[in-house]
């Protein structure tokens, strides 16, 4: 079985949104100082790294990310390379060959560039779906949607495009690593963090050869 980690390493010098604050990892018991065990105190907003976004993140609605259900989070799953000016419209994604086929669907992009050069600043210009792209997609059937930068949505207009897939029940993951993934078909396993009343968590996520 071959597995793919399409995580991002959660560290101190990930880039998050800016307002954000940033991960912060504080060694708080240390065997080097005479204590029985190392233990680390972690401090981030739930939209740190590769993340889930709950529909309360946009909608205020109370449905919380541990109420999501997990067998969409799990199963057959297509990349696919998307390219755009400025941000995805529809168009990009009919020419993309997106047309209602797929159920988890994961954008590749040039955004994924920025993860394999180890870029640590934020990146205002990343590629993400306009309100159009957005409605394209539901009415496709997508029940799940990835993107390989920090946010579904344009930096300067974010709310539109989360609020347009939330609404429809379309399911965020945030922050995927494609970098090294080839476009095709892969059995999809993304399980976010179970945050009680929080709206996103952290996941792992990961990718399996369809012929595995």
């Amino acid at each position: 079985m071959t597995l793919y980690d399409i995580s991002l390493t959660l560290t101190e010098s990930l880039p998050v949104w800016p307002g954000d604050p940033p991960l912060q990892l504080k060694l708080i018991s240390s065997i080097a100082e005479g204590e029985i065990a190392n233990v680390t105190q972690l401090s981030a907003a739930v939209h740190i790294g590769t993340h889930v976004d709950a529909p309360d993140h946009f909608l205020n609605n109370g449905k919380t990310v541990e109420q999501i259900p997990l067998e969409l989070m799990v199963g057959p799953a297509a990349v696919v390379a998307v390219s755009g000016e400025g941000a995805i419209t529809a168009r990009d994604l009919q020419e993309a060959g997106i047309s209602g086929q797929y159920k988890r669907l994961l954008l590749k992009t040039k955004n994924s560039g920025y993860w394999e050069s180890e870029e640590v600043d934020f990146q205002e210009d990343f590629l993400a779906l306009d309100r159009e792209a957005a409605r394209y997609l539901v009415e496709c059937g997508v029940e799940v949607i990835g993107v390989d930068y920090l946010s579904i949505a344009p930096y300067a207009d974010p709310v539109p495009t989360h609020r347009i897939l939330l609404e429809a029940g379309t399911l965020i993951i945030e922050g995927v690593d494609l970098s090294r993934i080839a476009p095709g078909e892969y059995t999809l396993l993304c399980l976010p963090l179970k945050i009680g009343g929080a709206d996103g968590a952290p996941a792992r996520v990961l990718l399996q050869d369809s012929g595995d």
